[in-house]
């Protein structure tokens, strides 16, 4: 066992763990941070994506001593300090960008950080930034326009 340490969500968080514990399995079961999911175990779905040090990963591709030390943002770090929603998860329900949710945090986490990079992306560079993330019930035209308007832009897109 190892004693991995990190800031999640900007609270310094400490557990033992086996050096072969990913990055997700520590954060839910380790830190019982849920919000993080499991979807297929092979970094296809991207509804692991957390931040570690500010970048967009794939927390089933991570090992948890990877991020020692570093800081760790997970869905559940992503509202305001009041605790109300962020203006991305905000606009995720202002245009229904969801629909039975599991693919949501990491959809929520990728478009932040695409975001961070890209303030103000076209269209295409959104539904080009969201390769990584499945989601099997939205068709993504909701999910767009959420990312659209969280960017300060009209969410007028042509439908696929």
């Amino acid at each position: 066992m190892t004693k991995v340490t990190m800031i999640v969500n900007g609270k310094s968080v400490s557990a033992e763990t086996e050096g072969r514990t990913l990055l997700v399995q520590y954060l839910r079961e380790g830190l019982g941070l849920t919000g993080t999911h499991v979807g297929c175990d092979t970094s296809q779905c991207g509804a692991c994506v957390v931040h570690v040090n500010g970048e967009a990963v794939k927390s089933c591709t991570m090992f948890a001593a990877e991020a020692e030390g570093a800081e760790v943002t997970t869905i559940e770090g992503m509202a305001n300090p009041d605790g109300s929603l962020s203006v991305i998860q905000q606009a995720f329900q202002d245009h229904h960008g969801l629909q039975c949710g599991f693919c949501t945090p990491g959809m929520v986490m990728s478009a932040a950080a695409l975001l961070k990079d890209n303030p103000r992306p076209t269209e295409a560079e959104v539904r080009a930034y969201l390769e990584g993330n499945i989601c099997r019930c939205t068709g993504y035209h909701n999910i767009v326009k959420a990312i659209m308007a969280a960017s300060g832009q009209d969410v007028a897109i042509a439908a696929e």
